[in-house]
């Protein structure tokens, strides 16, 4: 008998997560903390599937010192259930930290201690993910979906699920025309690359790009690399800071994704358009003024190694084997400078992972907005035509539930709602006179 013939006779999971990032992973453990005080009957089976080979969040962006955007509490669970054991604070008394974390007097923890403590996370509810298995397509079936999933070693099995999660995590996004390269990076695999001038001498290294990334990126390669020139490309006059002034955060408050949810459309366009910079292309102040003071520095050394080349953009860029010439337009004048680059790095932003390639035939099924954007539920259930199972995105729905669609702020009860609607579909789906009839 086949590995997929085997695969089909396992039971019908509750729910089949694709992708086992930070937003799954909250989904996992809002399913296993229910699953803990709930009577058999009412328990959820659950399987996630990631295509990495072990638990990893934007490994490439690790650069030590950097700090996370958002607060400690708004962690995998806290928001959701603050008394869980799979919290922050949780995972600092785990690990003998907590009295230092406190004495540390701050609200954002390092992105490499947040990593670990998702992996961390990630290790207590280890048996419900499948690592190095990539979901190929789902189709539907009478009892929900049957997904197919080729693993490490090249076999294809089949699962079958009543609700598939979607949670594909951010790709990189470049400018139109752009094309990555060995010469040509972009900053979501910095770290996985940087590796590759170990042994050299970078003469010029090029970032561009706006926001938080860019700048974090160009702090680190200036810091490492202190023989070698750093150009910082952006068409702004000067870095925009973030916004996380107190009031301005409320966008992120999970009552603020109700009232984004029910607005006119207008209404919506005019919120993303007035807090965008809570998280768009800003820059955490601390971290301007950082560079500034280095640049300035470096003018009355007379050694001008940080370069900002404000209001201006790239227009051309020639990669070849020893380096990449960037060519630079500065926008007030049209003058223009190439940029004889070792590395060119796009920090220029990332985009949510199209779930569609997946859906095959299923898509058809999905209904869509006036605009042609996915129709979704406010419980993040795709809105279909006709009788299916439920498919739930974790991000891609900025044009339905606002800035959190995929964000850490919102992820524990975002969990925790996609977790209440499968369960609330089940009960209903049970209370039905087909479904008693058939238990009969």
């Amino acid at each position: 008998m086949s590995a997929a013939s085997t695969e089909e006779r396992r039971p019908v999971h509750d729910i089949l997560g694709i992708g086992f990032g930070p937003s799954n992973l909250a989904l996992a453990i809002a399913v296993e903390e229910h699953n803990r005080d709930a009577a058999e009957s009412d328990r959820l089976s659950c399987a996630f599937f990631d295509k990495q080979p072990r638990f990893g969040w934007h490994r490439g962006m690790l650069i030590e010192g950097t700090t996370m955007q958002v607060s400690f509490l708004k962690d995998l669970v806290t928001m959701r259930n603050p008394a869980s054991g799979f919290s922050f604070l949780s995972y600092l008394k785990d690990k003998d930290r907590l009295a230092d974390f406190i004495n540390h007097k701050t609200m954002f923890p390092t992105r490499v201690e947040y990593h670990d403590y998702l992996e961390w996370a990630a290790a207590r509810v280890g048996h419900l993910a499948r690592f190095d298995s990539e979901v190929l397509h789902l189709t539907p079936v009478p009892e929900g979906f049957e997904v197919v999933v080729r693993h490490g070693d090249g076999r294809l099995t089949t699962a079958r699920a009543r609700n598939v999660v979607f949670a594909l995590g951010l790709e990189a996004s470049v400018p139109d025309g752009a094309r990555l390269g060995d010469r040509v990076w972009h900053n979501l695999d910095l770290m996985h690359r940087v590796g590759e001038l170990d042994g050299t001498r970078p003469r010029r290294l090029t970032v561009v790009g706006a926001g938080q990334s860019a700048a974090e990126a160009t702090d680190y390669l200036h810091r490492t690399f202190p023989e070698a020139e750093v150009c910082s490309v952006f068409s702004r006059y000067g870095h925009t800071p973030a916004d996380d002034s107190p009031f301005a955060n409320r966008i992120f408050d999970p009552l603020a994704v109700d009232h984004f949810y029910g607005a006119p459309e207008e209404v919506k366009e005019q919120l993303m358009s007035y807090h965008r910079n809570t998280n768009y292309s800003v820059v955490d102040l601390d971290l301007i003024e950082e560079l500034y003071a280095r640049a300035y520095q470096e003018k009355v050394r007379g050694e001008q190694r940080l370069r900002m080349l404000n209001a201006s953009r790239v227009t051309d860029v020639a990669e070849g084997p020893d380096g990449v010439a960037v060519t630079v337009e500065f926008l007030p004048t049209g003058e223009r400078e190439v940029l004889d680059s070792d590395v060119l790095v796009y920090a220029t932003g990332c985009r949510p992972r199209d779930p569609f390639p997946l859906l095959g035939e299923t898509a058809r099924h999905c209904e869509r907005d006036e605009r042609g954007r996915i129709a979704v539920e406010r419980d993040y259930r795709v809105r279909t035509r006709d009788e299916l199972g439920g498919l739930y995105l974790q991000g891609g729905t900025e044009h339905t539930h606002g800035l959190t669609s995929s964000l850490l702020s919102n992820g524990a009860v975002r969990a925790g709602e996609i977790r209440d609607s499968v369960l609330r579909h089940r009960r209903a789906a049970r209370s039905a006179p087909d479904y008693a009839l058939s238990r009969g």
